[in-house]
């Protein structure tokens, strides 16, 4: 079996590279910067989970959310929102605009490994421990 593809949708460079260094031993990793790129990226590789802060530029996520969700082809992909909206209610506008779950920031590596492994049927060697 393949290794399975996440895709990360994350306008902060830092953020950004953070995430990539943290799945790409155990993931294929696609990157973003904005919500129109993260569209043309999942319309194109279908990538397992999707990965994705809410502020983004060009297209937000909530309206990338909406979007992937409305079409037939892409709408069983799950995404994942990331996100320093962790007021209340904030949870639930992201699975409202179609977001299957939803991670604050700042990160805690530990739930977001759970929460990815929880939607791509596995376990990660992270939830076996830290990795070295």
């Amino acid at each position: 079996m393949g290794l399975k593809t996440i895709l990360v949708v994350e306008d902060q460079r830092f953020n950004l590279d953070l995430l990539v260094q943290l799945l790409e031993d155990e993931y294929v990793v696609l990157t973003a910067v904005d919500g129109a790129a993260g569209i043309d990226v999942v319309e194109r590789e279908r990538p397992d989970l999707v990965l994705m802060d809410l502020s983004l530029p060009v297209i937000d996520g909530w309206e990338v959310a909406r979007r992937l969700k409305a079409n037939e082809a892409l709408k069983h992909i799950p995404i994942i929102a990331l996100t320093a909206h962790a007021m209340v209610g904030d949870a639930e506008k992201a699975l409202a605009a179609g977001c299957d779950d939803y991670v604050p920031k700042p990160l805690d590596e530990d739930l977001l490994f759970a929460k990815i492994d929880q939607f791509l049927g596995g376990e990660s060697s992270w939830t076996n421990g830290p990795r070295s």
